[in-house]
């Protein structure tokens, strides 16, 4: 059978297609670009588009679906959104100068970490790619970039969970890497939806590459930077000039938080709706500007060790807070000031048109007025920033005098240039506004000549300029005034050697004048390309005052204090709170708590009912440190701290099913990444910890943590629990301190006062919690009989002293290689699963269907249905 046989236009198609065979292939075909074969197939399922077939009456008809390419973008960024790639072909020769198909080329490889266009909700974020690079004893080099912005960041990892714990905190989208990543770092990339790409080896000798990565000494941490610059080099195909020189840090200069914790404390995203809304970055950001609120994510992300440096933000901020319209003034200025990192790689991109460089005047505008500001502002505060304040004031003048007020989107078709910019342009804009006059003054003249009213004249782009008159009128013209060009259906056509003269001055004063336009506009454009470094400077320094006057609004607004850092291992909150329940609840409704903890203090054990708001306690404390050293005012009215290092926490109940890890594993795990990594610099959050397996089990691993960070990490630490037993180590942990959440009962109510105590709760009012939460009361009564029951039985439970090896004896009589024994007088622990000599045999089956239940892997509704049932078959 003959193979079918392929036209020049699918040769050349599947000849590009081989080169990018993991993108999308948009391939231009006049007004659309077109999808063939597999990628025409599946793209016609993710963007809705009808699938078609070219050749459809061949034996082998190939699947095709289009796009309009005015429309091409919208769904570019569905596809980019989705995690693949989109590989852009245009035309890269002139139709009228090709010898047989008109030469394509992929223009720009479109990837999740490489788009430079984002939505307007999108502002405020980063997108970054990530370079990785392998090098032996489990160290790793990684290198990040914002295409859009243009900055260049590296650093040195040893391990697989620092690599992903950097890699997390960047939300990066794609990760590229010339090396064979391990199987188990590669696995965890594509279980978190990251695109993983592979790209050549450095070219040495590129120039572009080794100037960016001169500042670099450290091997690992270069190569991957050349890695990523590579792979930016082969797949954008333009001019990246905005690439600022790469820089090193280390992740010891800043506050380490693991992924773990960054979710649980909820810095930038909610936990359950996955947005911004009700995080620690939604309740600061009062910026006024995108790089402003990119700058001050970055913060939160990295809040900083470095004390000198946090104390000139708080004085900046107190100034700030101090002079209310001088702040008003600076926020009224930054409204109008746009994106001026991403113009600027805008412009070094070569897509910026009129209107962006107007963005940019606009912007520039501002400057001399926030530096008015600043100048009425402590010059011993704000003095050295307002002398790196460069407003860059030859761009905005050049701007202005190129630049019309009002220039269209495109860039080739006229209008942009300002009248008076440029001589010659002015001419030819004169004969075409002479000539179009001329035109008019012709065909009044013409009518009043002729006689004929309804004489026109027209243009199209086959015969030029033309004079039409109707077939009825034809009769009243003289033979020999015009030339006869065109005969329609309805009216004839001439044309005069003048009007012929008139149109060539014309057409050539439009193609002439929209030609220079657009090199004048380049040229503009390329001048401002060359002072790139200038505008991105003043936008770092913009981007900071935007933060620092965000924070003093917020500062005013919630009544924020300055906190005083100390050497000393203390803690000292006053009135402390958790900054968005606080917004959320109100100002009145927030019960405030105090954090103390003396240098001998190591550990805080919390007792008190559910919902109490032990783990609310535990969060603010969090984030009242992490505001603190990323330089903001705190939501207490004093607050003195220590510098963390490190923060760990372990709150809440969540499993990780895609690793395959219960809850208590999970537990488990994050609990043995802050014993083995916390200093006594560090901070432990610890919630409940141990209530994932059995009783026994959960209660020995607890007080095992507990002593272990008292020996031996001497964390400054805060341990939740329901393990009223626990309570009676502070007899024999010297470091450890009870407190508790107090709650009282009134008339059989629970009411909750969300203070914390001094001292050990009495109870943990479970079962009033369960009534608050609307359980039957039947039920409830139930229960009641039940932990009576239970107390008479066990006594020990409730009063006995806790020693070091009552836990221990208790997890070993419930060993399973052991049978159980019944209770006696002398025994310290009841046996719910012993039985009586005289039992009911329908007790006995509920019994013993109680000893086989497993209710670690069981859910509250399951285990209610279950406690309903043999509450019903007991009646």
């Amino acid at each position: 059978m003959a193979k079918p046989k392929i036209t020049p236009m699918m040769a050349q198609y599947n000849e590009i297609k081989a080169q990018y065979p993991d993108a999308f292939l948009f391939y231009r075909l006049g007004d659309f670009y077109e999808l063939f074969n597999d990628d025409a197939v599946v793209g016609s399922q993710l963007l809705e588009l009808t699938l078609t077939q070219r050749n459809k009456n061949s034996a082998d008809p190939i699947p095709m679906a289009g796009v309009p390419h005015h429309a091409a973008q919208n769904y570019i960024d569905i596809l980019v959104d989705k995690g693949y790639k989109v590989a852009v072909v245009e035309q890269v020769e002139n139709p009228a100068e090709a010898d047989g198909m008109v030469k394509r080329e992929v223009v720009q490889l479109v990837t999740p970490g490489t788009r430079m266009k984002t939505s307007a909700d999108a502002a405020k974020e980063n997108n970054y790619l990530v370079g990785l690079s392998v090098a032996p004893l489990d160290c790793y080099g990684l290198a990040y970039t914002d295409l859009s912005t243009g900055e260049i960041k590296v650093t040195s990892l040893q391990g697989l969970n620092s690599v992903l714990n950097e890699i997390s905190r960047l939300e990066t989208k794609e990760v590229v890497t010339s090396d064979e990543l391990p199987n188990d770092l590669q696995a965890n990339l594509t279980t978190l939806g990251i695109l993983v790409s592979k790209t050549k080896a450095q070219d040495e000798t590129h120039a572009e590459i080794a100037y960016l990565t001169q500042q670099l000494q450290q091997t690992t941490p270069k190569t991957a930077a050349n890695t990523l610059l590579q792979y930016l080099f082969d797949t954008q195909k333009r001019s990246l000039d905005h690439l600022q020189q790469a820089t090193a840090y280390e992740v010891a200069q800043y506050l380490k938080m693991d992924r773990h914790s960054r979710a649980n404390l909820e810095l930038t995203i909610n936990l359950r709706t996955q947005q911004r809304s009700g995080t620690l970055l939604w309740l600061l950001d009062e910026t006024k500007t995108a790089m402003g609120g990119r700058t001050l994510k970055q913060w939160l992300e990295q809040p900083l060790l470095d004390a000198n440096i946090l104390n000139q933000r708080y004085d900046k901020i107190g100034e700030l807070v101090k002079e209310f319209f001088g702040r008003s003034a600076l926020q009224e200025a930054l409204q109008s000031v746009y994106d001026l990192e991403r113009l600027a790689g805008r412009i070094a991109y070569g897509t910026a048109n009129g209107r962006d460089l107007l963005q940019l005047r606009r912007s520039l505008q501002q400057v001399p007025e926030i530096l008015s500001i600043l100048d009425d502002l402590d010059p011993s505060i704000f003095g050295e920033l307002r002398t790196s304040l460069d407003p860059v004031s030859d761009i905005e003048s050049l701007i202005g005098e190129a630049i019309t007020d009002e220039p269209p989107i495109s860039v080739t078709d006229g209008g942009v240039i300002r009248t008076g910019y440029h001589e010659q342009l002015d001419k030819y804009r004169d004969v075409m506004t002479n000539g179009k006059t001329w035109l008019a003054e012709l065909e009044a003249h013409e009518r009043q000549a002729t006689g004929i009213n309804s004489l026109k004249i027209g243009f199209n782009k086959v015969f030029g300029y033309y004079i039409e008159v109707t077939k009825a009128n034809i009769a009243k013209l003289d033979a020999n005034r015009y030339t006869r060009k065109q005969t329609l259906v309805n009216a004839e056509r001439f044309i005069t050697p003048e009007l012929k003269e008139r149109e060539q001055m014309i057409l050539e004063a439009e193609s002439k004048s929209s030609e220079l336009e657009y090199q004048l506009f380049t040229t503009v454009r390329q001048t401002i390309k060359e002072n790139i470094q200038r505008i991105q400077t003043l936008a770092a320094h913009l981007a900071q005052l935007d933060v620092l006057q965000a924070l003093a609004t917020v500062a005013e607004r919630y009544h924020f204090v300055r906190p005083t850092l100390t050497n000393e291992d203390v803690i000292d909150i006053q009135a402390g709170r958790h900054p968005v329940v606080e917004k959320v609840l109100g100002h009145q409704e927030y019960v405030a708590n105090n954090v103390e903890m003396q240098a001998k203090d190591t550990i805080l054990l919390i007792t008190g009912p559910n919902m109490s708001g032990k783990s609310t306690y535990m969060r603010q404390l969090a984030l009242i440190v992490v505001m603190a050293q990323i330089g903001s005012f705190v939501p207490a009215t004093a607050a003195t701290l220590p510098i963390f290092d490190q923060i760990f926490t372990r709150i809440g109940a969540a499993d990780d099913l895609i690793s395959g890890n219960s809850t208590f594993m999970v537990e488990m795990a994050e609990a043995n990444t802050a014993l083995q990594n916390a200093t006594k610099h560090s901070l432990i959050l610890f919630d409940e910890l141990g209530r994932g397996t059995a009783t026994y089990d959960g209660m020995a691993l607890a007080q095992a943590i507990i002593e272990y960070v008292h020996e031996h990490t001497h964390a400054k630490t805060l341990f939740s629990t329901h393990y009223h037993e626990l309570t009676a180590l502070a007899d024999k942990l010297p470091e450890l301190q009870n407190v508790h959440v107090g709650a009282n009962e009134q008339n059989g109510e629970l009411i909750f006062s969300h203070k914390v105590l001094p001292g050990p709760a009495d109870q943990s009012y479970g079962i009033n919690v369960a009534k608050l939460a609307g359980l039957p009361t039947s039920l409830i009564t139930r229960a009641a009989d039940i932990l009576s029951h239970l107390e008479e039985q066990d006594v020990s439970l409730r009063t006995a002293p806790m020693t070091e090896t009552t836990l221990a004896d208790k997890s070993a009589e419930l060993s399973v290689d052991e049978p159980t024994k019944p209770a006696t007088a002398d025994d310290g622990q009841l046996d719910l699963f012993s039985l009586p000599d005289a039992i009911d045999s329908h007790m006995q089956q509920i019994l013993e269907e109680m000893k086989q239940l497993n209710v670690a892997t069981m859910t509250p509704l399951e285990a209610l249905m279950k406690l309903n049932e043999w509450q019903q078959n007991m009646q």
